[in-house]
């Protein structure tokens, strides 16, 4: 599964509105579907990039190719042509850009985006750090 089904389920529980962009055959499986529902939403699932960020506040992006998937990497790659992250599909739009890191810029992604000022994926990046650092400490407590 392309999309990440958990970060759906997270923000359906904490009553944001998403719309995922992908291509057909990408997307939620309908069991994800359904726990994104059930915890207060489902995202709204669209083909068209420009018709997802158009009222975005936030667009959310990750990597095409995971570790250990390099040898899909032209398939995927071509799969998601005309998904990218870039500055013609963000014109018009105030929305901040994420990503959950390491990028690999010129993918899913352009390096002059990730520079812009709308990019907050470093900042993004120190929250997960202490977020990290806080479940250590939750879990290593004696109590």
């Amino acid at each position: 599964n392309s999309v990440d089904g958990w970060f759906s389920i997270g923000e359906a529980r904490a009553g944001m509105e998403g719309t995922v962009s992908t291509r057909a055959g990408n997307g939620f499986d309908t069991g994800t579907l359904a726990r994104a529902e059930a915890a207060g939403g489902a995202p709204t699932v669209v083909e068209d990039p420009a018709a997802a960020v158009a009222e975005a506040d936030f667009v959310y992006t990750d990597v095409w190719i995971s570790m250990g998937q390099e040898d899909q990497r032209e398939t995927k790659l071509a799969a998601f042509e005309g998904y990218q992250v870039d500055s013609a599909l963000l014109a018009g739009t105030d929305a901040q850009v994420l990503h959950c890191l390491p990028a690999h810029r010129g993918e899913e992604i352009t390096d002059a985006v990730l520079r812009s000022e709308r990019a907050i994926v470093f900042e993004q990046a120190e929250n997960r750090l202490h977020a990290q650092k806080a479940l250590m400490a939750h879990l290593t407590a004696s109590g």
